[in-house]
């Protein structure tokens, strides 16, 4: 049975103040094209998931549709910061549940394994525990040493870019999976967005993400553009630093820009 819809099909199910995991890192391989299409949808409240944002939180924050970030880092990479979403975390209007990259990994690992957290090293001198409450210390029941631990995240939805998927939601990641394959293990439901959608039986590599764990699949054509989905294309600097000057007026050419739906 085929699982493939439109973008904004895909899109209207996702609730506000739904918690979701944004595949990609930074500028590579996000799932930009979904994240807009939230936001022409009016979505609210919305917290995310990543271990490294750029655009797609920024995006969200310039909309005003983000509540609350687990990640632990976002920005710009060599452009800057991530204008947007540092003022809404100043302004208190965005909560930041900082981590450090590998304890988000941490937690989506625990909501596999069906455990409410997940032990973790490296934290030793570090302030971030209490700084943002997201790792505590637990007494180890096998050396009595302290040991750091990560609460589980489980997302409602997560999100994915890919180069190539079916109709019954098989998808192929080309290089680096990033936190992809992980994301996809630890949420409740799974959206794939993809370059190129084939037959079923058409393969000729193996897909890294399974089909039943998909909810479905939309063909989104340049769907991580202005940022890099190798080896398609490569980040486009340009627009990059025109959304960086004026994130509000980049967001509503994006808006009104033609889509594949």
């Amino acid at each position: 049975m085929s699982k493939q819809i439109s973008l904004s099909e895909a899109a209207s199910v996702v609730s506000d103040g739904a918690l979701l995991a944004l595949g990609g890192n930074a500028l590579h391989r996000s799932p930009v094209a979904f994240v807009t299409e939230l936001i022409r949808q009016g979505k609210k409240n919305l917290s995310v998931i990543k271990t490294a944002g750029a655009l797609d939180v920024d995006l969200l924050a310039t909309a005003k549709s983000l509540e609350s970030v687990y990640g632990g880092y976002i920005g710009f990479e060599m452009f800057g910061l991530a204008q947007s979403y540092r003022k809404g975390v100043q302004n208190q209007e965005i909560v930041a549940h900082e981590h450090a990259c590998a304890s988000v990994i941490a937690g989506l690992r625990a909501s596999i394994y069906g455990v409410p957290f997940q032990p973790i090293n490296g934290f030793q001198g570090s302030e971030l525990p209490e700084l943002t409450g997201q790792i505590k210390y637990v007494d180890c029941p096998f050396t009595g040493k302290k040991t750091a631990v990560v609460p589980a995240l489980r997302p409602d939805y997560t999100v994915i870019h890919v180069n190539i998927a079916d109709e019954q939601g098989n998808a192929y990641i080309e290089g680096a999976v990033f936190e992809d394959l992980i994301m996809v293990r630890a949420a409740e439901k799974v959206i794939v967005t993809a370059e190129k959608i084939i037959s079923s039986d058409s393969w000729t590599v193996r897909p890294q993400v399974p089909g039943f764990l998909v909810e479905s699949v939309v063909l989104a054509e340049q769907g991580a553009v202005p940022g890099s989905c190798a080896p398609s294309y490569s980040i486009d600097k340009e627009a990059v630093i025109d959304y960086l000057k004026d994130p509000n007026s980049y967001l509503e050419k994006l808006k009104e820009a033609e889509i594949h739906v």
